[in-house]
């Protein structure tokens, strides 16, 4: 069963680094993204705030296949240009994760208590002083950890680009596995989960040095994360 793990590792780890790049630009993209729709929603102006939303609807409440379908087929007929498979990938990538990205950023801009926004404006800063200087340093706080969740769903979505021919780790993987060992299926798919699993693990590290940063930026120290045991003894005491 292990005798071809090295063969295997080898072929899979072939598309490591362009599933490395198609979900570093999905991030990319889809954060950018995220925070100009995300204030987009909120604006004053109602023209603004209609077209983020038809944004968001609109790649949010459509398959993420069909998109990368119409993108990757549709459009290069379209424009009469094809495109690069990968960056058709990275595209889709960033615009459907974007859409979800949106609402992060709206829920947690207005989660700010209201108090800062008054006590914002009794200091006379301009609405974009306000917006950088107090509101948005807090609403980061409260949007690394859902953004944390979207990036490594991105990450696992970045497995459809084998459907464009993406030569990323996913189809790496199925084409070891039709080339020549089909018998060998378990192993192979539990190492691109593993290799998957590595990836999510790293993403989930980093965001959580930014949320510690963030909440050091306004002063709001991250509480340590309890561990099963400790949780049951302060039950415990609490039931005493």
């Amino acid at each position: 069963m292990f005798d071809n793990v090295g063969l295997f590792v080898d072929t899979i780890s072939a598309g490591l680094l362009l599933t490395v790049e198609a979900t570093v630009g999905g991030i990319v993209i889809a954060t950018v993204l995220s925070f100009a729709f995300g204030l987009a929603m909120l604006s004053r102006w109602r023209v603004v705030r209609a077209l983020a939303r038809v944004y968001v609807e609109i790649w949010r409440g459509t398959s993420e296949v069909v998109q990368l379908m119409w993108i990757y087929f549709v459009l290069p007929v379209l424009v009469g240009y094809q495109i690069v498979p990968l960056a058709a990938g990275i595209a889709v990538l960033g615009l459907n994760f974007g859409a979800y990205g949106a609402e992060i950023v709206r829920g947690a801009v207005q989660s700010v208590p209201r108090a800062q926004y008054e006590g914002a404006v009794a200091l006379s800063l301009t609405p974009r002083q306000r917006m950088l200087r107090v509101i948005l340093p807090q609403a980061l706080v409260e949007m690394v950890p859902p953004f944390n969740n979207l990036f490594i769903q991105l990450l696992k979505g970045s497995s459809l680009l084998t459907i464009i021919t993406v030569h990323e780790m996913t189809y790496q993987a199925r084409e070891v596995l039709i080339d020549r060992f089909i018998s060998q299926a378990a192993t192979i798919w539990t190492i691109v989960l593993l290799f998957y699993l590595a990836l999510a693990v790293l993403i989930t590290a980093g965001m959580r040095l930014l949320e510690r940063w963030a909440a050091a930026l306004v002063g709001r120290p991250v509480a340590p994360r309890r561990t099963v045991r400790a949780l049951f003894r302060r039950d415990r005491v609490e039931q005493r």
